[in-house]
């Protein structure tokens, strides 16, 4: 309810969601949300376990487990993160200024560490998804975190002091 009014999702649109494990919030209505409305739909795929690298891939076809147990596409042209719009990613926990934390494996990270250096690309929008309970009074940000724009929990949508 809160990310269809809150934002304009539509046909051509570039989506990214997680296949959720076990304790993270299920996302799957969303996907179904933004396919309605005409979007592409895109999950993580891990592409180099060593470097800690993910790509994104459309949702089409065979899911498989990756070494961490998530499920992603086991094929699909990949798409390089910079060129999506949304993306509703996972957290453990969250502050107001955007700061996130996560299962610890820096994929995030390292997909949209180009976001430090841009001037005027303003694309993708990162979205936190989580319950309100898991806000965290401050988190201390680490030189190679990269902040959210927004936060959805059940109590509506947290527009980020560092996001737009």
């Amino acid at each position: 309810m809160h990310v269809q009014r809150e934002f304009f999702l539509h046909p051509g649109q570039r989506v990214a969601v997680y296949a959720p494990l076990p304790e993270e919030l299920d996302v799957e209505p969303l996907a179904t949300l933004a396919r309605r409305h005409g979007c592409e739909v895109f999950v993580p795929r891990l592409v180099d376990r060593r470097r800690r690298r993910m790509r994104f891939v459309p949702v089409r076809g065979r899911m498989q487990r990756n070494h961490l147990g998530i499920l992603e596409p086991a094929e699909g042209d990949e798409l390089d993160p910079r060129w999506l719009d949304l993306v509703f990613l996972p957290l453990v926990g969250f502050d107001t200024a955007g700061m996130r934390l996560g299962m610890g494996g820096g994929y995030y990270d390292r997909a949209f560490a180009y976001r430090h250096l841009r001037r005027s690309w303003f694309k993708p929008q990162l979205i936190g998804v989580a319950y309100a309970l898991q806000r965290i009074d401050g988190i201390l940000p680490a030189a190679h975190d990269v902040g959210l724009d927004r936060i959805v929990t059940e109590e509506g949508v947290l527009t980020c002091s560092t996001g737009y």
